[in-house]
C-alpha cells in the first residue's frame, strides 16, 4: 500500500490544534481568551478552578487520537479498530465545523459569537476546513485500505 499523503497532512493537523490547547492550558486565562475559548472559562482559569485545564485535555486527547487514526489510515502505523468509521467520522466533523463557522457569526449574534470576530470565525473555518478535506481526501484515495479490502 502507497502512503497517503492527505492523512499526513491530518494527522499533521490535527496534532498542531492538540499542541495549540496543551500551549493554552499552560499560557493560562489569556490564552483562553485570545483563542476564542471565552471570558468564562477563561475566569475560571484565573479563579483557580482546573475546569479549564481538564477540558483543554480533553480536547487534546481527542485530537492527538484522531492523528493516531490518520497515521493508522496512511498505512504508517498499525490498523486501528474501527478504522474506516473512526476516520469518516473524523472527516465528518472537522468538514461540518469547518463549513459552519462560516455562517455563526451571520446567524448568531450572541456576545460571545460576536465578541471574537469575524477573522477569528473565517480564520478558524479554514483551518477546520483543511483539516476535514484532508482526511476526506485520504478516505477518497485510500478506501479499499480503510475498508479492509487492502491489506
Amino acid at each position: 500500500m502507497k502512503v497517503k499523503w492527505s492523512f499526513i497532512l491530518a494527522s499533521i493537523l490535527t496534532s498542531a490544534g492538540a499542541i495549540l490547547h496543551i500551549a493554552i492550558i499552560i499560557g493560562g486565562p489569556d490564552w483562553y481568551r485570545a483563542s476564542g475559548a471565552g471570558n468564562e472559562l477563561a475566569q475560571m482559569a484565573e479563579s483557580g478552578s482546573v475546569y479549564p485545564a481538564f477540558l483543554g485535555s480533553v480536547l487534546v486527547l481527542i485530537f492527538f487520537g484522531w492523528a493516531i487514526y490518520a497515521l493508522s489510515g496512511a498505512g504508517i502505523i498499525m490498523r486501528l479498530p474501527l478504522l474506516k468509521t473512526g476516520l469518516v467520522l473524523i472527516a465528518f466533523l472537522c468538514t461540518v465545523r469547518g463549513l459552519y463557522g462560516f455562517f455563526v457569526p451571520v446567524l448568531i449574534k450572541t456576545e460571545y459569537v460576536v465578541g471574537l470576530g469575524i477573522e477569528f470565525w473565517v480564520f478558524s473555518s479554514l483551518v477546520w476546513l483543511a483539516i476535514g478535506l484532508s482526511y476526506l481526501h485520504g478516505l477518497r484515495t485510500n478506501w479499499s485500505y480503510i475498508a479492509g479490502k487492502e491489506q
